[in-house]
């Protein structure tokens, strides 16, 4: 190629550099700065929370022992926690160690749960609302949940198995509530995870019903059994809709269940009047 060629090529990439450069504008691109030591640990530990691997009441590692485990100095490592102190999300208990916050167990406030308490109609929205969250989580777990996922899954319901029944044994309701918690952590969304994981608290604190009552007269513990059985054979055999069915079917009966106890209760309380008006009649 001849002089004249080259300088011809030469000329058209200028042109090409410079017209590309007028039709890009400037780069949307920043100097990189070095991220601290304490906001790694932060990220990591807010990451732990957020997908529920700690939950609240849980303790932190002491302080050597974590340091290590992330592989920072014991500064850095002091600095990321009083941070997320500052922000709510870790409390620290004198003599005892630093806590993932209680706070962070519920998305109500107590005015709200006040409420709730005090309204019929809430618990059965309550359920109603479980049901087609839940059987969302139970579909969603089949499909995208991990093999330790269903490990965990089977593991509490062999538990559930040998337990007792949820009537009669604090441990029993323990692991029931357990193993919907775990089809939640399954189903791989934070927000549905924690948004679960306070209504199935406030069930614990028996905000919606008296479970232990309700279950001793209105269930039968052969038939909440093999109601968990379905949900886990079908999460186990990756079986979507069977998992979500299985739910719904489990929920449909506790809300049975329910609402047998509230008539049974108000037919009571009816009776014992009339019966008191007999006795005033003399």
């Amino acid at each position: 190629m001849g002089p004249r060629g080259l300088e011809h090529r030469h000329v058209s990439w200028s042109y090409a550099l410079t017209n590309f450069q007028k039709t890009t504008g400037p780069m949307p691109f920043q100097k990189v700065t070095p991220e601290k030591l304490s906001t790694s640990v932060v990220r990591q530990i807010e990451q732990l929370i957020l997908r529920g691997v700690l939950s609240p009441g849980d303790r932190l590692p002491a302080e050597r022992d974590l340091a290590e485990r992330l592989g920072v100095s014991r500064p850095s490592l002091r600095e990321a926690i009083s941070d997320m102190q500052d922000r709510g999300l870790l409390t620290a208990k004198a003599g005892s160690g630093v806590y993932v916050a209680d706070a962070l167990g519920s998305a109500f406030s107590p005015a709200l749960v006040d409420l709730f308490s005090n309204h019929d109609e809430a618990v059965f929205d309550y359920l109603t609302f479980r049901r087609e969250i839940e059987g969302l989580a139970a579909e969603r777990a089949a499909r995208l949940g991990s093999k330790d996922d269903l490990k965990v899954i089977q593991a509490i319901f062999d538990k559930m198995v040998i337990a007792g029944d949820p009537a009669q044994s604090d441990e029993a309701a323990r692991l029931d509530a357990q193993f919907h918690a775990a089809i939640m952590d399954a189903s791989h969304n934070v927000v549905m995870l924690h948004v679960m994981r306070s209504m199935l608290d406030l069930l614990r604190q028996g905000v919606f019903y008296n479970r232990r009552i309700m279950f001793q007269r209105h269930t039968n513990r052969d038939a909440l059994l093999a109601q968990h059985k379905a949900i886990n054979d079908a999460l186990q055999a990756r079986d979507a809709t069977a998992a979500r069915t299985a739910v719904e079917q489990h929920l449909d009966y506790v809300k049975q269940a329910l609402t047998d106890h509230q008539r049974s209760t108000r037919n009571a309380e009816i009776a014992r009047q009339r019966l008191e008006q007999e006795q005033a009649r003399g």
